[in-house]
């Protein structure tokens, strides 16, 4: 890093120690830390690539909740104004709000279980 003027964010950078769920148990945050220079850098259970929030076993199970999460709270949010919005006006939030968190690294999850 060092070579190419690059400076280590120790606050942004994690480590993941991954397995599959059917070998051995996965280390998450058991594993051993990582030293890059004078940082040293522990493991954690999950890991965020991109906005995607990948675990140990690189299940995608914490991410799809929290776009399930996501996507929820803002129905919750369009139920309030509905009453006062006509059908086509509802339908472009809808789109907007809902369909672009399902879409959101969309080839990142393309093929995943």
């Amino acid at each position: 890093m060092s070579a190419n003027h690059l400076k280590l964010n120790a606050d942004k950078t994690e480590v993941l120690w991954a397995g599959s769920r059917y070998g051995s148990a996965p280390l998450g945050s058991a594993g051993p830390s990582l030293r890059l220079g004078n940082q040293v850098i522990a493991a954690t259970d999950l890991v965020r690539v991109l906005g995607v929030t990948l675990s140990s076993d690189l299940s995608l199970s914490k991410h799809v909740s929290n776009t399930c999460t996501a996507c929820f709270y803002w129905l919750h949010q369009l139920r309030r104004v509905r009453r006062t919005l006509d059908t086509e006006s509802t339908a472009t939030l809808v789109h907007a709000f809902v369909a672009s968190r399902l879409d959101y690294c969309n080839t990142v999850l393309a093929g995943a279980p």
